[in-house]
Formats: structure tokens, sequence, C-alpha cells
């Protein structure tokens, strides 16, 4: 591949033609004034990270060269969300760098651990579906699949949560503040997306009607791509994530006569499209916002693919259908299908039949959730003034889709009320999940009670009437970042042990079951868990002010903050063992320290009440000499993937513990097991596939399954069963007492409600006692240490199954067919 080749498709890109290595690259950086201050740690990340990259170029745009010109099908991952966490350690690990870094460095009193932390997370997403989706891209170039993410570019994360007085306060997390040395500009590629305007529509010389999008205003997508290096394959992907920019600055001749407000308006409008994160959609302006945002991914990623195949094909779209996969994680890029047959038709002259073809053989849809308020229901109001064409289209999809039920089920118009993507009662609205599953060739749950539950209830009737569109694809996790990267001692032992083909191929760690008797093996393996504990007690106590003691029981719960994932029943357990403490029932308690993070949506009142009560309770179980040798409590505050990082390798006990039949997967669950936690949980999501493969004796099992939710949802009586428990009716009473909002009275008193209530659908009371018992089981297994040891060697050996490789494996042979 020459130079004249690749730079006239990737003319963004800075050419390469033999990369300097990289110290070379380093040292130039250095000199050339890079590092401003002295010794300044920010600006030795930053040349390490530009030398880094630019060690991946090369690399990278033959990988796209090769993938443009190959006969290959290429799969375009759409997700409004894409969690990257830090990007240096895991290329530095992925390119096989890490050593001559620290070299490099050691020469400037810096070490490469200090320069990684100073790295900001990335804003690109929220929790478990932005973190599976890089997880997935990692996977996809370390397996050699043309495969490239399309995402936004937002200028501020989600938020920076912080604790004031235990409420979550939200502050602006501006990631890029210090600039992002990974991502490319590429103006090359920028397209316009059109919003609000009307639909024209004009008969042509043939006397066929055509319809226009007339009257818009333009919004310019400009692409921004980073790089996704495979592991130590030479292969390099593509993120490319899309930042709005207005197609004019302002008005100078408002400007200039003093309406300076509506000079910039329509700046702000464009440009507000990819400033934040998931806006508060609490008001109807956060609503039409979010609306945008997912327009504006979608429409620009499509014209990309579209504009890629032109280039490559001409207009002629007869075998696009067999060469492009696009798959739609969850239902936020679901807009995609009725944009991809306006392109078709509007653009590129198509006819319905044509267009539809195409688009139902080339979308692929996956669902995350179970809770149908999740479902996303956009109002048709919004769609006629935001997106006319578009409802156009939706409506005609709709009218022609609902001729196909009618024949599959004549006479009953229940049906068509029930499957309409049009929900006409009260306020008309789009059902975009049934979008999604009307127009695509696939629809996969990500774990086998998931996908059970969407084809026996949730999306029943649309099982019935496509069976073989439905299928399972439990969710997996990169063993890369999270054993490789995120454990480093935990994989120095396993690399001296097993060997280091188990990074690509983790049912390679079955083979540590071998050792699970050697004696010398479990106290490596006991003293490297230590030390990981040893880190996240530095942590805790920086962010925290809490002191955690390593040879405490580790028990941890770290997610995103809701009512379905139960922070509140490990609470009310807290409560439990902070009583039992005070009474002195003390004998052969095992100590333990307990560490809940997460952040709750900012319009989700019940969410933050909880945290709320969380750091309440936590002062008052640290504030008790009394507990200092037996228990600690911390709500670690601006929970991310860096945290993760240092959370995960030190867990002993990983908390599961959803309301069966709530949770799609999680993600968590795998990292923990994966660094040899293990799980006390529900039978929920993919926790029914953890204890599969490690066995029952392994996890910690408590709590009622989906059918017996299901069954005692319409006779729930918590009052009685709270009754029936004396553990639980004391925990509740010191609640109710004020206890632990001594000084705020009344302000938990919502949550006492909902537990008591017969219409709590979490049924938190109902699982207590089992959860109560099961925790007891944990600490006595716990006292055996030797055991302990075995058992966690077992979760990590028994975690291959829940590799994102193994996942996008399936998703490769089964689904996009590459």
């Amino acid at each position: 591949m020459t130079k004249e080749h690749v730079e006239g498709e990737f003319a963004d890109y800075p050419y390469c033609n033999s990369c300097d290595p990289l110290a070379a690259t380093f040292q130039r950086l250095v000199v050339n004034g890079l590092c401003r201050e002295e010794n300044n740690p920010y600006d030795f990340f930053h040349a390490l990270a530009l030398s880094v990259k630019e060690q991946m170029m090369h690399d990278w745009r033959r990988t796209r060269y090769q993938d443009r010109h190959a006969e290959r099908k290429q799969v375009a991952y759409l997700s409004l969300e894409f969690l990257m966490g830090r990007a240096l350690g895991n290329a530095l690990l992925n390119l096989d760098l890490e050593e001559e870094a620290k070299q490099i460095i050691s020469q400037y009193q810096v070490n490469l651990a200090q320069l990684e932390a100073l790295e900001h997370d990335a804003g690109l997403g929220n929790g478990g579906l932005g973190r599976l989706a890089a997880c997935f891209l990692d996977s996809c170039a370390c397996m050699d699949l043309s495969v490239t993410g399309y995402g936004i570019r937002y200028e501020y994360g989600m938020f920076t949560q912080k604790i004031i007085n235990g409420y979550q306060i939200e502050q602006a997390d501006r990631w890029l503040k210090g600039g992002h040395p990974w991502d490319v500009i590429a103006p090359n590629h920028n397209v316009l997306v059109p919003f609000y305007g009307r639909t024209g529509s004009h008969v042509d010389h043939d006397g066929c009607l055509h319809h226009t999008w007339v009257d818009t205003q333009d919004v310019i997508a400009v692409a921004y791509d980073v790089p996704v290096p495979g592991y130590r394959n030479h292969r390099v992907n593509t993120l490319r994530l899309w930042k709005a920019q207005a197609t004019e600055g302002f008005d100078l001749e408002e400007f200039n006569q003093g309406d300076y407000t509506e000079a910039v308006a329509h700046k702000n409008l464009a440009e507000q499209i990819t400033m934040v994160l998931y806006p508060n959609d609490s008001s109807e302006n956060g609503k039409e916002l979010r609306l945008r945002q997912q327009y504006f991914l979608s429409s620009a990623s499509l014209q990309d693919i579209l504009n890629a195949w032109v280039r490559r094909k001409g207009a002629d779209f007869s075998e696009f259908a067999r060469l492009n996969v696009m798959q739609l994680n969850d239902t936020h890029p679901a807009i995609a299908v009725p944009e991809l047959m306006r392109l078709l038709m509007d653009h590129y002259s198509l006819g319905w039949d044509e267009a539809w073809e195409i688009t139902r053989h080339t979308m692929a849809y996956t669902n995350h959730t179970l809770l149908p308020e999740a479902l996303e229901c956009w109002p048709v109001r919004m769609f006629e003034c935001i997106l006319p064409r578009i409802l156009d289209i939706v409506y005609e999809i709709n009218a022609r889709y609902l001729k196909l039920v009618a024949h599959h089920w004549p006479g009953e118009t229940d049906k068509l009320t029930q499957m309409s993507i049009i929900n006409n009662e009260g306020e008309p609205s789009i059902r975009m999940a049934y979008l999604a599953i009307v127009a695509s060739f696939s629809v996969n749950g990500v774990a086998g009670l998931h996908t059970q539950l969407l084809t026996s209830g949730l999306f029943k009737n649309f099982y019935d009437l496509w069976p073989e569109k439905f299928n399972n694809k439990t969710n997996g996790v990169t063993p890369r970042r999270w054993l490789a990267y995120s454990n480093p001692r935990l994989s120095a032992l396993l690399n001296q042990t097993l060997g280091g083909q188990w990074i690509e191929d983790l049912n390679q760690l079955e083979g540590l079951k071998a050792f699970l008797n050697d004696s010398e093996f479990l106290q490596e393996w006991r003293q490297i868990k230590r030390q990981n504990k040893v880190d996240l007690t530095q942590l805790i106590k920086k962010e925290c002010g809490v002191e955690f003691a390593p040879d405490m029981l580790f028990d941890v719960q770290v997610k995103r903050i809701h009512e379905y994932k139960r922070q509140l029943l490990n609470i009310l357990h807290v409560i439990h063992l902070y009583q039992e403490i005070l009474k002195g029932n003390v004998d052969n308690m095992v100590p333990r320290c307990v560490l809940i993070a997460g952040k709750a949506a900012p319009g989700y009142a019940m969410a933050k009440l909880i945290i709320k009560l969380a750091n309440n309770v936590a002062e008052m179980v640290n504030s008790e000499p009394l507990m200092k040798p037996y228990l600690r409590f911390a709500f670690l505050p601006n929970y991310n993937v860096s945290a993760m990082e240092k959370i995960c390798p030190a867990t002993d006990l990983s908390e599961q513990i959803s309301t069966a039949g709530k949770e799609a997967s999680g993600t968590g669950n795998m990292k923990f097991m994966m660094n040899g936690a293990l799980t006390i949980g529900t039978l929920d999501g993919a926790n029914i596939e953890i204890l599969e493969a490690v066995g029952g004796d392994a996890f910690f099992l408590f709590g009622m399954n989906a059918n017996e939710v299901l069954d005692l949802r319409n006779h729930y009586q918590p009052k009685q069963i709270i009754a029936q428990s004396p553990e639980l009716s004391d925990v509740l009473s010191l609640l109710k007492s004020g206890h632990f909002n001594l000084l705020e009275p009344g302000i938990f008193e919502p949550i006492i409600n909902a537990i008591v209530s017969g219409n709590d659908p979490w049924m938190t009371a109902a699982d207590f006692e089992s959860f109560r018992l099961a925790q007891q089981e944990v600490a006595d297994t716990y006292l055996d240490q030797e055991q302990w040891t075995q058992l966690s060697i077992r979760n990590t050996a028994s975690s291959g199954c829940f590799s994102s490789d193994a996942t996008i494996a399936a998703y490769r042979d089964e689904i996009w067919q590459v």
C-alpha cells in the first residue's frame, strides 16, 4: 500500500510510512516544546499518549484501506454510549509497549502509573450499556473483524458526582478540558443533518411522485476518529464520534443591529446537540434534545456508511445488504430505520420496496431492558415538529406492517392495537422498540433469562409473528482491560502458571483448576488479593475518609443506582449488622467492609434518596467505635471505569441482588467473577449463567426467581412479611425512629413507605430474610480461608464463557455472518 493510495481516501490522517520508535517520537515531542513546564507530569502524559497514537497510525490507515477495498462485510455498531475509560494503559498493553514506555519516562522522574492516572475518563458513556459497547469494540479489533463504532463526541460527560451532606450533587464533567490526544479530526467525512422544516413533493418526468425534506435547519456533523487497537495483531479499528457544529457562526447583521440573543440562537441550538451526555429529560426541552441527539447520531452515521459505499461502488445498491450490517445498541439508534429509508429513497431515488428490502436485511437490534418504562416512546407531535419527513416514513412503515399483522391474525383487532408502532392510547407516540423489531432481521437479548422473558412476555406477539428473528447473545467483558490490565499482579501469576495465551482465549483459565489443592499456589493467590485490597483501601481513604482494613471481607456493590438493582436491600443488611454489633452479638462475626458506588439519574428522586440513606448510615456506622473491628461502610463518589479497575481486583464478594426478572444481563458480575470474587445474587440476568458455570457451592443464591416474583405480584403483603421477620422489623423500626436522620426528620419516609407498600415492584421486604441468611453463609464460608480461596480460583477458572470475545464470535457467526 503506497502513500498515494492511502491519501486519496484517508487524507485526514497524518501519513506515517515508517513510524519512529516510541522513544524517538516521545523525545521529539518533548524537545519540540510539548512539555511547557519542567517536569510537568501532565505534559509528559500528553507527549506519551501522542507518541503511542503515532505508533498506531500506519496500522490504522492500512486497516481502514484494506477494509474499504476488500469484499468483506462491514459492520457498523451504533451506540449512544461508549464508556471507554482511560486509553493509555489499554493501548500500551495491546501494542506490547508497556516495558518500553516505562523505560522511556523513567529518566524524567515520573512513573507510568502516575501518568496513566492523569488521563481523564472519556465522558462518552454512563453505565453498563456504554461499557459493553467498549468491550465489544476491543474484542472486534482483537478478533480481526471489520467493525466501526459510531457514537457522539459529548463535550461534557453525564456529570461528576459530588457527595455533600450525603446528597448527590451533579457537576459538569468537562472531560475534554485538557484536550483529547487520542482522536483525529476527519473533516473530509463531515455531513449535514437536517431538522425541522416540512415534507415537500414533486412528480418527475416519468410521472413518479418523489418526496423531499425542505426548509430544514441543518447541522454539521464533524467526524472525530479514535483508534481501537487489537491485541498485538496490527489491526486498528475506528470509533467515529460526531460533534455538532452550526452551519454558520451567527447572523452578523442581526448581531450588529443589537439582536444578540437571536443572532446566536441557531448556533447554540445546533451545538447543544453534542454538549452533554443524557440531558435531563424530565423537561420538554430535555426530551427534544435527547431526540435530536439520537437522530443526529443515526443520520450522520448512515450518511457516512452510504457515502463510503458510493465512493467505491457508485449508486448501485444491489449488493449493499450483503456487505453491510448495522447493529443497533438498544433503542437509542432505532431511528436509523426510517432514516436509512429516507436516504435511499430521497437521496438515491430507490423505490419503497427496494429501500425496505435493503433496510430489513441490514438492521439488527439488541434489546437491553425488561422494564417497559425504559422502552423509549416519543410523542408524535415532537416528531412532527423536529423530524417531519421521518414521521411520514414511520407512518408508512406502520401501515404496511399492520397489514401483515392483520393477515396473520384475521379479525383480531386487539392485536393491531397491541402491536402498532404508533401507540394511540392517550397522546399518540412512537414505540421505538417496535420500530426496531419490525425492521430488523435479528433481535437479540443479552442473557438466557432475558431473552426468554422477552419472547414469552414483553415481545411475545412479535415472537409469535417472527420466531426466526429472535436469538440470545449473552454479554461478555474484555479480558484485556478487566484482567490483564486492571489486575497486573494476578495477570502475572496467570502468565507464569498458564502462559500468556489466556488473554486471547479465556477458556484456558480452566487450567487453574489443576492448582486447587496446591497450598503454595493458594497462598500466592491470597497474597495477590490482599495486595489489591491494600490498593483499594488507599482510594477509599482518599475519597471517603473511611479506613478499610485489608484483612476484612470486602463486600462490594457498584453499579447505576436504581430501585430494581436494590442497593436498598444491601443498606438494610448493613443496618442489621450494625444492630447486631450494638447488641453485642459478635461471636464468630466476620469483619466486613461494605462498599457501594454509582450515580443516580439527575431526575430520579428515589435513587438520589437511596444515596442519601447510604451516606447517612455510613456516617453512623463509621463514627461508632464499637463498629471498627467488625464493620466499615462507604459510598464512593463519582464511580467510573477507572475506579472499577481498582475495585474489581480487590473484591471478595460481588453483590448482584436485583429483583429477579428485572436485570437484562449485567456485566459487573462478570468482571468480579473474572477477578476471583464470589457472587451473592438472585436468579436474574447473567447470574444464572454464572451459577451454571461455577457451581452452586461457589455462588450464594438467595431470593425469589422471576416466576415467583410474578406469582406474588397480585397478593404481595410486605407488612405481613416484616412482622414474621424479627430482624427486618428491628431494621425498619430503627429506620423509622429517625436514628439515621436525627437532624433531618422525615426525609426517609418515601423509602420506608416504598418498602411496606404492597405495590412495591422490587419486593425488597420479600427477599430480605433470604438475603440475610445467604450473607450468613458468606460469613461462615469466609472463615475457612483455604475453602474461600479455592472457590475464588474456581470463579476465575470458570469465567471463560464471559469473555466478550465469545460474545462477539456469536454475533459474527450467527448475526453478522462476516
